[in-house]
């Protein structure tokens, strides 16, 4: 009798800790969730205040009446009246190429010189990149113009064709504002599920050592890295994820330019390797360079799920993943515990 107590009690134990690991899982999963939702909604409100007050300073400041965004759009495609093609590529090759090398290049410059203290102070692997390797820089921009001209290009030329037999991408009349925004919310939730999936993916042994393991040779990733991979990579985990969206959904190119330059601008603070004041925190993703095995996706909604984020969730790079809304750099508001003999 007291044994089959006693294996009693072990047996309701561990019913008692299985369904407290399924509560705290459930809790895990939906505090993911409310953190996306949190970045994807203040993201859209922000773009609807901003967008909002620019329209209004701009009417004041030029004098438009009506619409300010439509009669702009109106010119604009007056002028590519008959070449709607040529206006589809300025929207989705040369102003997300724009918006990618400004960023980058600002970025670059503070990699490769080591100075900008207001910038570097806020490192997230301290002593890495003080500053980079040049030849190992150099390699990468090879592969990086290489994945921008010669694979996203033609792509954006697939999605043209696409989009026009749907329908006219380019047409007269802009979405309202809040449709985009509500778009740009859906190609976010199509981008995490395609990206966390292909990315994973892609972290298969059998296909790690032949495409991924490239881009993850860099272990302190910066910015201009976010497109430096195998080309296949570049095509399936890189490129569809944030392509897919506008294509499925028949947007229109206002709507679509929109999105990849928001696509490659977050992609570049993710590998950034700064967690600056009022940016997205990348400490996510840069824990993924650091870890290799966690940390797949953008929100970690899906890592949340699947328990891809546990080791991330115990270190100092979690309590710092946050908006920083101070001048105080985490690493020093949150600082790493001491080392054994210090």
């Amino acid at each position: 009798m007291p044994e089959d107590a006693t294996a009693s009690d072990k047996g309701a134990a561990e019913r008692k800790a299985a369904s407290m690991r399924r509560q705290e899982a459930s809790g895990g999963l939906w505090d993911s969730v409310k953190k996306a939702a949190v970045v994807i909604g203040s993201g859209i409100l922000f773009l609807a205040a901003f967008g909002n007050s620019v329209t209004w300073h701009l009417q004041k400041f030029w004098g438009a009446s009506g619409d300010f965004w439509q009669n702009l759009w109106t010119k604009l495609y007056l002028a590519f009246e008959g070449h709607e093609a040529a206006l589809f590529f300025m929207g989705t090759m040369f102003a997300p190429t724009v918006a990618f090398w400004v960023s980058n290049g600002l970025l670059l410059l503070v990699d490769t010189t080591g100075k900008l203290s207001f910038i570097t102070r806020y490192r997230i692997q301290m002593n890495k990149n003080e500053p980079v390797d040049p030849v190992k820089l150099r390699q990468a921009l090879k592969t990086v113009i290489f994945n921008h001209v010669f694979i996203s290009g033609p792509m954006a030329v697939g999605v043209y064709y696409l989009m026009t037999w749907r329908g006219n991408p380019c047409g007269p009349e802009l979405p309202t504002f809040h449709w985009g925004l509500m778009e740009l919310g859906v190609f976010s939730i199509i981008e995490e599920i395609l990206f966390y999936y292909s990315h994973r993916l892609f972290h298969h042994p059998s296909l790690y050592k032949h495409f991924h393991k490239q881009h993850h040779e860099w272990t302190a990733p910066i910015g201009v890295i976010s497109i430096y991979a195998h080309p296949l990579e570049h095509v399936i985990s890189n490129t569809l994820p944030v392509m897919i969206g506008p294509v499925l959904l028949g947007s229109h190119l206002s709507t679509t330019c929109m999105w990849y330059c928001v696509a490659l601008i977050s992609t570049t603070i993710s590998h950034c390797g700064y967690h600056l004041p009022f940016l997205p925190s990348p400490e996510f993703h840069d824990f993924h360079h650091l870890k290799f095995n966690q940390c797949y996706g953008v929100f970690g909604v899906l890592d949340r799920l699947h328990g891809t984020d546990a080791k991330f969730k115990q270190t100092k790079q979690y309590e710092r993943h946050m908006l920083l809304t101070s001048l105080t750099p985490l690493t020093h508001s949150i600082p790493d515990h001491p080392k054994k003999g210090q």
